[in-house]
């Protein structure tokens, strides 16, 4: 079993983390689903608090960075929008869903199931105690959230049955109709077998299974009522307050730092960066960063995360690993310089 030295430090609204440009809180946003009107009262906080964008995570949730040391009045205004609905489960309501799910393809729409299942965990007082790390996910079949290293996972096999995956690793049947029981119970297992534990992988006898990673293609697609919606992928998950109010509806934040317009609009196909390349804030934002690892990963198109310290805060299932080193980066491991980095990763991305 892993032994942690430190607690977990994941982030809140109410456990802000401190960092080089300001405090950062992180918003949780259960199966990436949120409302227009939360939109507007995110990108209202961006602004009159923050740097006046809203971040994209990896888990489908968001960032506000860039904030002064109290944030007692921001955790208002997000109560009353209901995104801080239950302060003592707020860091572990980590939930990702089929960001398609009811819309476009998948066997079952998770969609009822997340709110169920965010309900169910708020419930439970012992759940509390999760690492804000530990991760659910609700997999519609199309495997596209199964394989984003979940610590529990349902996933539909069926429309009338699924399977329960424990760090990737499939167990046992479950109907859609006992999902949400079964997760909350294995959960419940693992705050009293966890130890000092983060995740499900570090308990004896799982190993963590990885699969290739399925994120929703950038772009139009097709809706199974025969209308058209949009996925749009901003550059380094960042958008502006003014482009946060753009969408004008409900939309899905997805895992891969876009998100999901369920109505087509062509005007929202400027928002989309067309690379593949990402990257942690890195300097200036972060006093552990080696590097203006957003500055030096503009030039490239290539699927790769850039990373100013070995912690690789944010970095995506399959891409290139690229991490600030002296006078240049490691990319995979090997050491190349700066100006030799776009050569370099477009040639990955060949093979």
């Amino acid at each position: 079993m892993s032994v942690r030295a430190r607690p977990d430090a994941c982030p809140g609204v109410l456990a802000a983390h401190d960092a080089a440009d300001g405090a950062l809180v992180r918003v949780r946003l259960p199966g990436g689903q949120v409302t227009a009107a939360q939109l507007e009262v995110l990108a209202a906080c961006a602004e009159d608090f923050g740097d006046g964008s809203v971040h994209l995570t990896s888990r489908g949730n968001v960032q506000l960075r860039g904030l002064p040391p109290e944030t007692g009045e921001l955790a208002g205004r997000l109560s009353e929008a209901g995104l801080l609905p239950a302060p003592s489960h707020e860091r572990v309501r980590n939930f990702l869903a089929s960001p398609l799910s009811g819309l476009a393809g998948g066997l079952v729409d998770v969609r009822p199931l997340v709110a169920e299942l965010d309900t169910a965990v708020r419930a439970e007082p012992a759940l509390a105690r999760l690492p804000g790390r530990f991760l659910f996910a609700l997999d519609d079949g199309r495997g596209d959230v199964a394989a984003e290293d979940a610590d529990l996972c349902w996933q539909a096999t069926g429309s009338r049955d699924g399977v329960l995956l424990r760090a990737g690793e499939p167990g046992v049947r479950v109907p859609p109709g006992e999902a949400v029981e079964m997760l909350v119970s294995e959960a419940l297992r693992f705050t009293e077998i966890r130890g000092s534990a983060w995740r499900m992988r570090e308990l004896p006898g799982f190993s963590g299974v990885r699969r290739p990673s399925r994120p929703v293609p950038v772009g139009a697609f097709g809706r199974d009522d025969g209308g058209r919606g949009l996925c749009v992928a901003p550059l380094f998950g960042q958008l502006t307050a003014a482009q946060v109010r753009s969408f004008g509806c409900d939309v899905v934040v997805t895992p891969w730092r876009s998100v999901v317009v369920p109505e087509f609009r062509a005007g929202l196909l400027a928002l989309s960066s067309g690379t593949g390349v990402t990257a942690c804030i890195g300097r200036p934002g972060c006093a552990k960063s080696r590097a203006d690892v957003r500055a030096d990963a503009r030039p490239v198109s290539a699927r790769a995360h850039f990373s100013g310290c070995e912690r690789r805060c944010g970095k995506p299932r399959d891409a290139v690993d690229v991490v600030a080193a002296d006078r240049g980066y490691l990319v995979d491991g090997d050491w190349v310089p700066v100006e030799a980095l776009a050569d370099v990763l477009a040639q990955k991305g060949n093979r």
